[in-house]
Formats: C-alpha cells, structure tokens, sequence
C-alpha cells in the first residue's frame, strides 16, 4: 500500500493514511471472501506486502493467525503500530524479501504492485516465501487507461493524475497487465478479474474532498492554480447535481502456490 518503494513525491502521511483508509474501505468485501477462500481461518502466517500505515492488517480480526507487516517506509510503520497493534511490523524491499522459503500461508498486496520497479519480482518472491498450497493474493491494482470521468469537461483531470503517477514512478495501467505479472512469475490456475466499484453518479453527500487533497498533492507543479480552481469548482457543482462520475477500472488476482 506504501507508495515509497518507487514513488518520486510522496505524499504527507496523514493524508497517505486517510488515503489507505480509503482504499481498504472500497476492497472489504473483495478481501473478505478471498482471504476466506485462501484460508485464513485456518492459516498461521499471512504477509503483508507494502503494509504502510496498517489500514488493511487492521481489519483481519482471526485471533488466530500470526500477521507481518513490511515496508520500506519508517514513518508509516511507526503510524501502523498503533493502528494493528497485533502485526509484527518490519521494514524491507518487496523485491528482496526478508524470509526463508516457504513460510506464509498467505502472502497479499493491497494497491503495491503499481509502485513497484520490478512488480514481477516482487510476485516471485511472494512465491518463493508462501507454502506449497498458500495463496498469493494481489486485491487491487489500477489501469487508469480506462478511467471515466463525467461531465466528459472533467476527463482532464483523469490525464493530469495518470500524469502524475507516471512522474512519481507509478505503472497506472498496472491492472491490465496483473494476469501477465502472474503467469510470468510462475503461477498458474489464477483467478482474476474486476472489483464490483460503482460506475454510477458519485454520491451527493460526497463532495469529493479527500480525493481533491489527493490531487492537489500530486499535480501542484502540473497545472495553474487558477485552471485547478476551476476544475475543483466544476467537479463540485456536478457533485451537488448528481452528475459526477468518476471510475477507475481497478483488477485483482490470485493463485495458489
């Protein structure tokens, strides 16, 4: 979930955090069932790759079940000590993985991949780690090759983020390529496709706040202040009027070991 291990401009914490918080609220449901169909009620050891503030390792309750968080980023596992106080918490590369071969039962990533220079290797150390029959899971990753937004006066906004990734070391078309990063990392009988995200109108009692603090953050040196004002102003009256959409095609797959 960090967006460190390649990102050019990071952003502050305590909006990186509401961010996570964000994004592990849009893949509850996607992860409850597949961390059921990989067995967590029964596994021991379960990797979190990329943990960053601990916005998902907080959400798996199992008493049961030693959880490991790794990151590169100092500050958010500070920050994800208290936010899942049960997970041992470790600073490491996704690429070069502290642990011997076959310890996991379930290795997982939750919007990492795209961060990654080398998201391939990461998958193959996230093998190499798991058990013979664990799973590794990838819950989310973005193609923002197809994102929509709505009014079509507000598509720009989709090419200054996909913009801004790219400057910060981002792959935004990551989600199309997931099965490929899978297939070519060794594993084979992959489950993938699509999160359930609602392509309809954006809600009217969300006026689009944290994603605008997202944006501003990442296109600050991208666009005037002046043209950014405008766009904030258009999206919010499109937001009042039910007319905003805003869509992200975002992918997931998984494979047993």
């Amino acid at each position: 979930m960090s967006r460190t291990y390649n990102a050019k401009v990071p952003l502050p914490l305590d909006l990186a955090h509401r961010r996570y918080v964000q994004q592990a609220g849009w893949t509850e449901p996607l992860r409850r069932h597949l961390l059921q169909r990989a067995g967590l009620s029964k596994a021991q050891r379960v990797l979190d790759v990329g943990c960053g503030t601990g916005a998902v390792l907080n959400t798996i309750n199992d008493a049961s079940v030693s959880l490991i968080g790794l990151d590169l980023d100092l500050a958010a596992l500070y920050l994800a000590r208290s936010q899942a106080p049960r997970a041992c918490l470790a600073s490491g590369d996704a690429h070069q993985l502290p642990y011997r071969n076959g310890v996991f039962d379930i290795v997982y990533f939750h919007f990492v991949l795209l961060w990654l220079r080398e998201p391939r290797r990461a998958l193959a150390e996230a093998r190499r780690v798991s058990r013979p029959g664990g799973a590794v899971l990838a819950f989310a990753e973005p193609d923002y090759s197809g994102r929509i937004d709505e009014p079509a006066s507000l598509a720009q906004l989709g090419k200054l983020q996909t913009e801004a990734l790219r400057a910060q070391g981002a792959d935004p078309e990551l989600g199309r390529k997931l099965v490929s990063l899978f297939q070519s990392s060794g594993f084979t009988g992959i489950e993938s496709g699509q999160l359930h995200q609602q392509k309809g109108n954006a809600k009217k009692d969300d006026d689009g706040s944290l994603e605008w603090e997202i944006l501003r953050a990442d296109v600050r040196n991208q666009i005037p202040a002046d043209e950014l004002y405008r766009l904030a102003q258009e999206d919010r009256q499109a937001r009042q009027a039910g007319e905003r959409v805003l869509f992200v095609p975002t992918f997931y797959a998984c494979a047993r070991v």
